[in-house]
């Protein structure tokens, strides 16, 4: 199965100036997405609510994967994102993901846990910010 991933998904949301962000979604989450992150759910409405904050407040940054598994509809990872913010603060966050996709290999679900590594208090809440 042809699948997406969370480097590829991450960047086109947040990292590529100019891709609109419905068409970026559309690239990789069904229509009923649902994400939990550190233990709330949003539906995919909500996750793009997130994403359009994100978008005013990220000026760049990047994903590493250290781990990534994806077996039939299931799919894990471990990966590190750096953000580097508008004001010019950066923000670190760890991030463990499990996931399943939709049978045309976009994600249908995430559930994820992150943890900040480097960054300011006030932005602990990045992963869920609205």
């Amino acid at each position: 199965m042809n699948h997406t991933d969370i480097r590829t998904a991450v960047t086109d949301l947040l990292f590529t100036p100019g891709l609109d962000l419905d068409q970026a979604a559309d690239r990789h989450f069904a229509p009923d997405y649902r994400q939990r992150t550190d233990g709330r759910w949003d539906s995919r409405t909500e996750f793009l609510t997130h994403i359009a904050h994100l978008r005013g407040v990220v000026a760049g940054g990047s994903v590493e994967v250290h781990d990534e598994l994806a077996v039939g509809d299931r799919y894990a990872d471990r990966h590190t994102v750096t953000v580097t913010k508008t004001d010019g603060s950066m923000v670190r966050m760890e991030v463990y993901v499990f996931a399943e996709f939709a049978p045309d290999g976009r994600f249908r679900r995430i559930e994820e846990t992150t943890l900040m590594l480097e960054g300011a208090e006030a932005d602990r809440n990045l992963g869920s910010a609205r």
